[in-house]
């Protein structure tokens, strides 16, 4: 079978999962989850060998193109970012599957369903998709809230709760980026926290609920993070300081080196 071929039969697969296996009743649940938390989990969002290709993919792009980050942002309150990763650049060049079923309509549609409005492919390409690998005691991706509305992220590698790696949140919070005030947040919201295990997805409305990755203490985190727009951003401006500080930043922050305070 060609390469084209194959990642077609895949995209093909996901929309008649979609179509025949995904009822009304899972979404409204999710959708639910969605409103009153800004997170819902989705893991029967897509079947297990397109989830399988999927994590191949992501395990071969970063052993081969991952880089070794340690920042923090004044945007985000000077919270850290201590892990590996790999740029929507590296991706778009070197991967074929992930491509292919981010753009997958049949995938937005449903998404849509969940988000209650369209959900649409990100107009900033370096956010569309971005892999992260949490891999040293204490790496974190610290608190923070996203640019664009949606995160799509499919977990690939997580450990037991106890061993760090689980996602926290805070919804319905608003980003000044000139003022953040995240104690604030946390006083005024409860602070929600989820378990993830290896083929779980989660969607997250990432750009009103402050989010983070508990820090880890041992073993491994892998995941993609889907970033899609909603039809608002189409027509807000927005700036990128703190993704094009983590992901466009230099290729030789190495591990051991002290996280940079970008400004």
């Amino acid at each position: 079978m060609r390469p084209d071929d194959r990642i077609g039969g895949l995209v093909q697969s996901l929309s008649e999962h979609l179509v025949k296996n995904v009822e009304d009743h899972l979404l409204e649940g999710a959708r639910r989850d969605f409103l009153q938390l800004g997170f819902a989990k989705l893991p029967f969002l897509v079947p297990d060998h397109v989830k399988s290709s999927v994590a191949d993919e992501i395990e071969s792009l970063v052993a081969e193109h991952g880089v070794r980050r340690g920042m923090r942002f004044k945007e985000t309150g000077g919270t850290p970012r201590l892990m590996r990763n790999v740029r929507h650049k590296e991706i778009s060049e070197h991967g074929s599957v992930i491509p292919a079923v981010y753009a997958s309509a049949d995938l937005l549609d449903a998404l849509g369903k969940v988000a209650g409005e369209p959900v649409l492919t990100c107009p900033y390409e370096p956010e569309r998709y971005v892999i992260t690998e949490l891999e040293q005691s204490g790496d974190t991706h610290g608190w923070h809230w996203d640019d664009y509305s949606f995160a799509l992220v499919w977990v690939v590698a997580c450990p037991p709760a106890e061993h760090g790696g689980f996602v926290q949140c805070v919804p319905r919070t608003y980003w000044n980026k000139q003022d953040p005030q995240l104690h604030r947040q946390f006083i005024a919201q409860p602070i929600h926290s989820f378990e993830l295990r290896p083929g779980d997805l989660y969607l997250m409305r990432t750009d009103t609920t402050l989010h983070r990755v508990y820090p880890l203490s041992s073993g491994r985190r892998l995941i993609i993070n889907m970033g899609y727009a909603s039809q608002g951003d189409l027509h807000k401006q927005i700036s990128h300081e703190t993704m094009d500080g983590l992901w466009n930043g230099s290729r030789d922050e190495q591990a051991g080196q002290p996280p940079r305070q970008t400004v």
